[in-house]
């Protein structure tokens, strides 16, 4: 006699099977494809995968399919936050002594609700990343997708600061050689990254720059081995030596100054990708600017505790508002920026450092950086198309940020139309990951 455990188990697994098995058809009044917009759209689905999409007239409906009519609603693919950071806040703290799987998964979980199934954790990662780079990817797990640059390598006495981040050793490598460079990028990959991250800027307790003999030994170590670089920086100086010596993106914007026209043709001339990050400075102040976004259910349920609490109190708002202007300049600069460089044709990705702090809310951030992004003259529809497929250009995934035959069938389900307005893009009423829904807001 088979034990009733064990029957259960053969159920369950009967049950994902099929369930995997199946075909699905989903249709909406509109789908982005991660391209093109199709009206009154049919998207089938098998075994996690999208197998064809078009208008209905187009697109057959097959015999015995299971179909999910989604009426009046808008489908886009599944959204990929390209800068991020997990497992490095807890309440309003921020530092390497957090970098736990649970919080790792809770993050992970927070960018799926709200439409991101992929995040790409772009440095300070612990050792522990490597692990859960293997264990959070594909429909085994609830929460986006975990890809990443592991570690990162910095400045020793430099950036990313110790201090002022609260990091843990092993959270960046400090080459002080070309060699000890290529060894680095070397131990990264034989562990297991999807990228390389670098950072140089001036600061950290020594107010040291990582010297360019490193970075450039790095940067074709990560090449010939078939990696993607990417660069932390803040200033036209360090984007431009970046440019020169070979990254392949520019992962923040450049704020100290206007960009110029030979750094644009630059960036073009070696089709160097740039993620603005705006939210970056914004999150310094913004929320002490919005108390009232506390009411607000959208915001209120991406805030730990702790955040609603400081929010909430009129001492730390004072506190936050005092020396803004700073940050605000960063911001104007910023979006200036990314004008200029949207304008000159640079390939633009998508992301906002969020998880890096508590004032970087997953979720929130990606949205405020989206309409920055409107605000710098880009239409709704570039902005969803450097979210999804441009960003999985940039990282070099063919089969993500989009909802084409062969793509995972990641895809988020909006009761708004962010194509006509990006602000819609809070209107998640879905997430499916895999072909399978994972996500379904509140009534």
């Amino acid at each position: 006699m088979t034990a009733p455990w064990r029957i259960g188990l053969l159920t369950l697994a009967l049950g994902i099977s099929q369930a995997f098995g199946d075909t699905l058809v989903v249709e909406s009044r509109k789908l982005f494809d991660g391209s093109r917009v199709i009206e009154q759209a049919r998207l089938v689905i098998e075994d996690g995968r999208v197998v064809a999409v078009g208008p209905r007239g187009e697109v057959s409906l097959p015999d015995g399919a299971r179909v999910e009519d989604l009426g009046e609603q808008v489908v886009i693919p599944g959204m990929i936050a390209a800068h991020s950071h997990v497992g490095m806040v807890s309440g309003l703290e921020h530092g390497g002594g957090h970098y736990t799987r649970e919080n790792v998964l809770r993050d992970l979980r927070q960018y799926r609700d709200h439409g991101y199934t992929l995040v790409n954790a772009l440095g300070l990662n612990a050792p522990l990343f490597h692990e859960l780079r293997q264990a959070y990817r594909g429909a085994g797990h609830q929460g986006a997708d975990l890809y990443g640059a592991g570690p990162g390598i910095g400045a020793r006495g430099g950036v990313p600061p110790i201090a002022a981040m609260n990091l843990r050793d092993e959270q960046a490598v400090r080459p002080t050689t070309a060699e000890e460079g290529r060894q680095a990028v070397r131990n990264m990959a034989e562990q297991g990254v999807d990228l390389i991250k670098i950072w140089l800027q001036a600061g950290g307790e020594d107010d040291v720059k990582l010297p360019p003999e490193v970075y450039q030994a790095a940067i074709e170590q990560a090449h010939a081995l078939g990696l993607r670089v990417a660069a932390h920086i803040h200033d036209l100086e360090d984007a431009r030596a970046m440019v020169d010596a070979g990254v392949d993106i520019i992962a923040h914007g450049v704020r100290d100054q206007p960009v110029d026209k030979a750094f644009i043709q630059a960036m073009r001339d070696s089709d160097t990708w740039y993620i603005p990050t705006v939210n970056i400075d914004e999150a310094e102040y913004v929320y002490a600017e919005h108390p009232e976004w506390l009411e607000d259910p959208f915001f209120s349920r991406a805030f730990s505790q702790p955040l609603r609490e400081a929010i909430a109190s009129q001492a730390w708002r004072d506190e936050a508002l005092q020396g803004g202007d700073e940050s605000r300049r960063s911001v104007a600069m910023n979006i200036e920026n990314l004008r200029q460089l949207h304008r000159g044709g640079v390939s633009i990705g998508f992301g906002t450092d969020s998880g890096a702090t508590a004032l970087r809310v997953p979720g929130i951030a990606e949205y405020l950086e989206m309409r920055h992004m409107a605000s710098a003259g880009m239409t709704a529809r570039q902005v969803l198309a450097a979210a999804t497929r441009r960003s999985a250009d940039m990282l070099g995934l063919e089969d993500r940020g989009s909802l084409q035959a062969g793509s995972v069938a990641d895809f988020v389900v909006l009761s708004g139309d962010p194509l006509e307005d990006i602000d819609a893009i809070r209107s998640v009423e879905q997430v499916w990951r895999y072909g399978q829904r994972e996500y379904q807001a509140a009534p």
